[in-house]
């Protein structure tokens, strides 16, 4: 008999099977772990939808047993007999694993470098300071033979950012792209919102955030079309506006498809080969298509190889001693509360939807937060619960080594926050806004362009001894209004902008 194997809800997809069908497999739906945080209900939906899909196209292969726990679930279905499991996606996750006696864990699934070989590329960078995405990202192209003609780059250069960081165009609401592929909904979405909201009235869960007509993929067959639609619609046009923000188009050309990628329905090699076939036919540019691989191959598996190799207590970090709580008005997603329409506008997006793309991510909500000052880990927390493609491996590094520079530059060489110029120049969301992205106080002052200066007060002696810092920092001294901007930024509080 087959020792059965164990799938948690984000190994989804084929390649986290043998492709024997005499395996018996176990899945389980834990009710505490919607318990424990405050989920995007959205989230919550997407995910539970995304196990009952795989749970169906199994059929009786498959032991699907909802329970309140893990262990509780485990010994429903198979009592003390033996089960194997992939390498899980959290610290908590395998610490429960291992825990079991009866469990046996087999490695990771789902990403491109085994952990043994990057703590082996990593150990050989004695320079802390030179463990970098780049030279990560290089070496990833090399040894899985990603975008190379032969041992040179293909279309000659490693890095086309500079081609990938353009303002939107003038005068333009939409970037006019083809449209994502949406799923439809089916009778699984309807018994998972039936059940979420049972689940809400008896008080046993809460969520913050709606959740509407699902938005992205809960099954393989979803995840695929829209990797389809994606490559041959849309990655042509990806590059160029990557960084752009428009107010009326929020998804532009980016990609959708990081939730499918984390709950396993697709496989990162599968996604970086399509869109290189894609330049290598013609029917994409090379900076297009360079900008896609670089957030997989690069940025995706960077991050999961971080989270594991700085270890557990890499989340404690917090080298600025920021502690402020977050404000009620951000939990809540509350943004008819704010008047910043740059802040409004992408608050509204992940109430509405769970989702904003990188930028409004890092440059808006992230460098709000880090202005302020508010508890890194607490930010952490918000960012996994708000996001449907959120996790533990995902946000850990993304929030505190890149978004709140927690680590103190462990994983990135500056803060990354701005003031209003930077909203402006890279969006179309200052021009109808209450505040001016050049004006520092008065009522119509810049929350971003105000804070980004008491932020250079504040860490004034640390930034100052940072080469990429060292020149904002100087224009502390041609300020002759920072009293009134301090004094300005500590009347606003943690009320919202």
């Amino acid at each position: 008999m087959p020792v059965p194997h164990w799938l948690f809800g984000d190994q989804l997809g084929p390649h986290f099977l043998t492709a024997a069908t005499d395996v018996p497999v176990v899945m389980i739906e834990a009710r505490s772990v919607l318990g424990r945080r405050r989920f995007h209900r959205a989230k919550a939906h997407l995910v539970l939808s995304a196990m009952r899909h795989r749970a169906a196209e199994l059929g009786d292969q498959v032991r699907y047993i909802r329970a309140e726990t893990y262990q509780d679930g485990l010994r429903e279905a198979l009592g003390d007999t033996p089960v194997t499991v992939h390498h899980p996606t959290s610290y908590a996750a395998l610490r429960l694993v291992r825990s079991l006696n009866s469990v046996t864990v087999l490695p990771p699934r789902g990403f491109l470098v085994a952990h043994d070989e990057f703590r082996a590329w990593a150990d050989g960078h004695h320079d802390e300071q030179r463990l970098r995405q780049e030279d990560f990202y290089r070496w990833v192209r090399r040894s899985h033979d990603l975008l190379m003609d032969g041992d040179r780059p293909a279309g000659g250069r490693w890095n086309h950012d500079h081609d990938n960081r353009e303002p939107p165009p003038k005068g333009v609401h939409t970037l006019d792209a083809p449209p994502p592929y949406r799923p439809q909904e089916d009778e699984i979405d309807q018994e998972v919102r039936h059940d979420l909201d049972r689940w809400e009235r008896e008080g046993s869960v809460s969520f913050v955030g709606r959740d509407g007509p699902r938005l992205f993929p809960a099954s393989r067959r979803e995840a695929l079309a829209a990797l389809r639609r994606f490559v041959e619609h849309r990655l042509a046009g990806f590059g160029p506006h990557e960084d752009a923000v428009l107010a009326a188009d929020p998804v532009m050309s980016h990609s959708l498809l990081s939730s499918s990628l984390n709950l396993g329905l697709l496989d990162p090699v599968e996604c970086v080969e399509r869109a290189e076939d894609a330049w290598r036919a013609g029917r994409a540019p090379i900076n297009s298509v360079e900008g896609f691989v670089r957030q997989i191959a690069g940025w995706r598996e960077y991050v999961w190889q971080l989270y594991w190799y700085f270890g557990e207590g890499y989340r404690h970090r917090n080298a600025l001693r920021h502690h402020a709580p977050l404000p009620r008005w951000f939990l809540e997603l509350d943004a008819e509360a704010v008047q910043a329409r740059c802040l409004a506008t992408t608050l509204a997006q992940v109430r509405d939807t769970g989702w904003t793309h990188h930028i409004p991510r890092l440059m808006l909500l992230g460098s709000y937060a880090l202005q302020r000052g508010w508890d890194p880990q607490a930010v952490t927390d918000w960012f996994h619960r708000c996001f449907v493609d959120g996790y533990d491996w995902v946000m850990v590094p993304n929030v505190v080594g890149m978004s709140q520079f927690a680590d103190g530059g462990r994983m990135t060489t500056k803060p990354y926050t701005s003031g209003g110029a930077y909203v402006n120049r890279m969006s179309d969301l200052c021009g109808e806004c209450v505040y001016r992205p050049t004006e520092r106080t008065g009522d119509r002052a810049c929350p971003y362009t105000a804070g980004y200066w008491a932020f250079l007060h504040r860490h004034r002696a640390r930034l100052e001894r940072n080469p990429r810092m060292a020149q904002p920092v100087s224009g502390l001294d041609r300020l002759t209004d920072l009293t009134e901007v301090l004094r300005q930024e500590r009347r606003r509080g943690d009320g919202p902008p």
